[in-house]
């Protein structure tokens, strides 16, 4: 694809004005359609998250989009820390961290009084804040130039998919374009196409769910203000009464404002700048105690659904991010979960390309984020529920909770204005094997791996950031405590063995790594022997107190669907 470098001076203004040329493509003049390894409809967050972690895991990769240009307005702003690990493996966390606003720090208002404020990463020994808020505008700008980057990345804008079929050893795609249509033949298709998704369209699929009848106003305004970098919430304030209204700050100065309407607003009046100036001078002579100057930078109004396909996986086409599933916006839960679906799908993708998994391994990705967003639906649809009482006993019942919390934790912990993206705890996966030993620790199976501080050769540095590409062994000991020689050549291509010593360990080792402050061996319940296997996704599939070479062997087989469950 061509080169992009996103100019270092670029600003928000200049990205949403960027257009990508369309060309021409060699495949529309072919006599039979041309086939390619994988085709990922959307260049959005998700679409271009999982071409650059399949590209970087050696596969091919083509990038179809409606459009030629990036998204239009802030979007999604809230990036989790799970995310940022993701966005690390893909090269692009430095840039969203540097550019982006950190944060860990919400406080709930009710009325005009603070009810109790919150901290979702309140202990030390993290890489990463639990929050970084940054336009999807810039996030896909980042995406964008690291996939230009990757030579086995191929991005056609301006192509629109019109037609899907899936067969029993491909798929094939109708591509609309500003010269003709043409046809092409794909192995695996994903759909990342968003939440009006042609895939999901063209191939007469729906996604079921709940639809609620509320309308919310989003305004992100530019203005100069001393204002803490963290998530203010107001439920019934003075100046916005009965209703409930969300703070965040982002990038540029740039203010996102999410004031709920009722179902009886007016879209199109709500969007009108002499609408929102009245609502937002409200809310800063609250907050601020005086108006301030500001611009109105982009302003929506949406209502929202809880939903899901019954299936994330169709034949050779798979969904991932808005086009399998939706979620309220309470929680940060659509990017950072489309994100998750990416990575999940890739890996398990190159393996059954490169031929070292089965392809009945490609089913997992389906039950896996299926329960996955499940999970994030159940938790939107509460918050929802917590936040827009559908009638005079709920909002009795809210209130009174908001009351409680002022003085009492298990209040606070009803208290629900969005619970937070986190990454779901795959405990239930058929790739799992199950534990022969007790284990303490916050590390359970299925859930993803803890960051800790540790050093290397005499250097600070992560954990997160010793972790191999394909599988990881992390083993608590010198390396007599595990040995790789009865690995098969084939595994050992695909799996990196960390060993991790105690700080005061007394023989030093080469390339050990060291658990500097001790936060390994707390977050995972270290003895010494003991061994973690993370699946490429870095979620824990198997642990040992005492690991053997035959049991490694098994559970690598299981996670690549080379072996029953």
């Amino acid at each position: 694809m061509q080169a992009f470098t996103l100019p270092p001076e670029a600003t928000g203004a200049d990205i949403q004005a960027m257009h990508f040329a369309w060309s021409r493509s060699p495949d529309q003049d072919a006599a039979v359609p041309a086939r390619h390894p994988v085709v990922v409809v959307g260049a959005g967050p998700v679409g271009l998250s999982l071409a650059i972690d399949l590209a970087q895991r050696g596969v091919q990769v083509l990038v179809l989009d409606n459009d030629d240009r990036l998204s239009n307005g802030s979007r999604a702003i809230c990036f989790a820390k799970r995310t940022l690990e993701i966005f690390d493996r893909l090269g692009v966390a430095d840039a969203c961290a540097a550019k982006g606003v950190s944060w860990n720090v919400g406080r709930v208002f009710f009325g005009e009084e603070q009810v109790y404020q919150f901290d979702l990463l309140p202990e030390p020994g993290h890489e990463r804040p639990a929050f970084v808020n940054l336009q999807q505008y810039y996030v896909e700008a980042y995406l964008l130039e690291r996939a230009s980057q990757l030579p086995n990345i191929e991005i056609r804008w301006k192509n629109t998919v019109t037609g899907v079929q899936s067969h029993s050893d491909s798929a094939q795609l109708q591509v609309d374009t500003p010269e003709g249509a043409y046809k092409l033949d794909a192995a695996y298709v994903a759909a990342c196409d968003g939440s009006r998704s042609a895939v999901r369209q063209q191939m007469g699929l729906e996604s079921k769910g709940r639809v609620f009848k509320d309308r919310f106003l989003i305004a992100d305004v530019k203005m100069a203000i001393d204002f803490p970098a963290e998530r203010w919430f107001w439920f019934d304030p003075p100046f916005h009464p009965n209703q409930s209204v969300l703070l965040h700050r982002q990038p540029d100065n740039v203010w996102r404002i999410d004031f709920q309407l009722g179902w009886d607003a007016d879209p199109e009046e709500e969007k009108k700048p002499e609408r929102i100036t009245p609502r937002v001078n409200a809310m800063l002579r609250q907050a601020l105690g005086r108006e301030v100057p500001f611009a109105l930078e982009w302003a929506s109004v949406y209502t929202f659904s809880c939903q899901r396909m019954d299936s994330f996986r169709h034949g050779r086409v798979f969904f991932a991010g808005d086009s399998a599933h939706g979620v309220s916006p309470f929680g940060a839960r659509g990017a950072n979960s489309g994100v998750q679906d990416a990575d999940n799908l890739a890996w398990k993708l190159a393996a059954v390309l490169g031929g070292q998994a089965h392809a009945d391994l490609l089913d997992t990705y389906g039950s896996e984020r299926e329960y996955a967003a499940d999970e994030n639906i159940l938790n939107s649809s509460r918050s929802t529920d917590f936040i827009t009482p559908k009638s005079d006993i709920s909002r009795l019942f809210r209130n009174a909770v908001l009351e409680l919390a002022r003085e009492h934790s298990f209040a606070q912990q009803i208290v629900n204005s969005g619970r937070l993206s986190v990454p779901a705890r795959l405990h239930a996966s058929v790739l799992n094997t199950s534990d022969g030993e007790s284990f303490s620790g916050a590390m359970l199976l299925g859930a993803v791996a803890v960051d800790a501080p540790v050093t290397l050769d005499g250097r600070a540095t992560w954990l997160l950031q010793q972790l191999g590409p394909d599988f990881t062994l992390l083993v608590y000991g010198a390396p007599a405590q595990f040995s790789v020689s009865g690995l098969d050549s084939d595994l050992l291509k695909i799996l990196r063995i960390v060993y991790v010593l105690p700080s005061d360990a007394s023989a030093p080792e080469d390339g050990t790594v060291y658990d500097a402050r001790g936060f390994f061996g707390q977050r995972y319940g270290a003895k010494i022997g003991s061994a973690w296997l993370l699946r490429p996704d870095r979620h824990l599939c198997a642990r040992w107190r005492n690991p053997g070479v035959a049991g490694v062997r098994a559970a690598l087989h299981r996670c690549l669907a080379l072996q029953a469950a």
